[in-house]
């Protein structure tokens, strides 16, 4: 049998991509991937996510990252929406695999809607539940390499930026940076999400400011 487990890292904060990985893996593979303890990326202390991440390609058969851009993203939310977007990209992962069983972690209240535009994108029938993640190994494993692609991404931006903090509104470290480089530069980086709340009180409050 072959399974294909897809999930991302990073649909909630302001800064960066989100990251959507699929893994394709087979009875031999997966029990390697329980055997190596692989589980939500959010249970795991970053070093073991790292340590983790090079295993899992080791084992698996394949697997495909895709980095959706804050652009994006903020046409989707001002489109059709974030969940949409998500369930096009997990359907286009969908179509370069061969797989028997296909399963993927649905944002949301309503997974089984989420599983039904993937179906009707893909014409494949596949598994859409909530914390999949957290139940099969082989979404976690996709959780994990789509988690430790998007850190990666964020400490280059570090490089660029200076500290950003984690990424997420919650962090004052990334509320103040925004706020130190709107009042600098006039503008938010192109690394933010323009169509979230931060990003937007943000942006009007220097707008009054300048009045």
């Amino acid at each position: 049998m072959r399974y294909l487990g897809i999930d991302e890292a990073g649909r909630g904060p302001v800064i960066g991509p989100m990251v959507i990985c699929g893994v394709l893996a087979d009875d031999e593979s997966l029990k390697k991937l329980v055997e190596m303890g692989v589980r939500d990326s959010k249970l795991l202390r970053p070093e073991r996510r790292e340590e983790l991440s090079s295993k899992i390609r080791d084992v698996i058969i394949d697997y495909i990252i895709l980095e959706v851009s804050p652009k994006e993203i903020d046409l989707a939310v001002l489109g059709r929406g974030l969940n949409r977007l998500e369930a096009r990209k997990m359907a286009y992962i969908i179509s370069k695999f061969d797989f028997d069983i296909a399963i993927v972690d649905a944002p949301g209240r309503r997974p089984e809607k989420f599983g039904q535009m993937i179906r009707k994108l893909t014409g494949k029938e596949i598994i859409a539940e909530n914390f999949a993640d957290r139940k099969y190994p082989v979404v976690s494993a996709a959780s994990i390499l789509a988690k430790v692609r998007r850190d990666e991404i964020i400490r280059g931006y570090e490089e660029v930026y200076g500290e950003i903090g984690s990424g997420y509104a919650s962090d004052r470290r990334t509320v103040t940076f925004l706020r130190r480089y709107m009042e600098k530069h006039g503008d938010l980086p192109d690394i933010v999400r323009r169509s979230w709340r931060t990003s937007r009180e943000i942006l009007s409050d220097l707008t009054k400011f300048m009045k």
